[in-house]
């Protein structure tokens, strides 16, 4: 296994209802060394573009309103295998066919409210860590 990073967000649903650091500590208890994090909220503008490539989906414009209705915590995190490691950690896209255990379960609401975002690829996560951290806020590998 290679080692790997992998973006993290904790959504508005999860940071209004006050889970971030039970989230952020569940995944350094999985075992996730954080490499940057920072709170922000995002304009219409900065979602439209993190999720351009959702743009001519139905969803595109809720999706935009809800990603910028309030705060959220984005995390670049590192570990062997980082990408397919976080996706089990925060189980299914719809919290009710999520594994127990998993932060979509205990802390999603519905499928469009599921109070995490998870690269799905190596060339994605490179690609929405840089939308977030510039170069020199990412602390280096051990």
């Amino acid at each position: 296994m290679a080692l790997q990073r992998t973006l993290s967000i904790v959504k508005p649903d999860a940071t209004e209802a006050g889970h971030a650091g039970a989230i952020v500590a569940r995944l350094q208890q999985e075992g996730f060394a954080v490499k940057a994090l920072r709170q922000l909220h995002l304009t219409k503008e900065q979602a439209e573009g993190f999720y351009d490539v959702h743009r001519a989906r139905s969803f595109f414009g809720e999706l935009v309103e809800f990603m910028s209705r309030g705060p959220i915590v984005v995390i670049a995190l590192e570990r062997e295998d980082a990408i397919a490691k976080y996706r089990d950690v925060i189980g299914a896209t719809d919290p009710a066919k999520a594994a127990e255990g998993t932060i979509r379960k205990l802390y999603g609401t519905n499928v469009g409210e599921n109070a995490v975002h998870g690269s799905d690829a190596v060339e994605t996560a490179g690609h929405e860590i840089a939308y977030f951290f510039a170069g020199l806020d990412v602390r280096p590998s051990a």
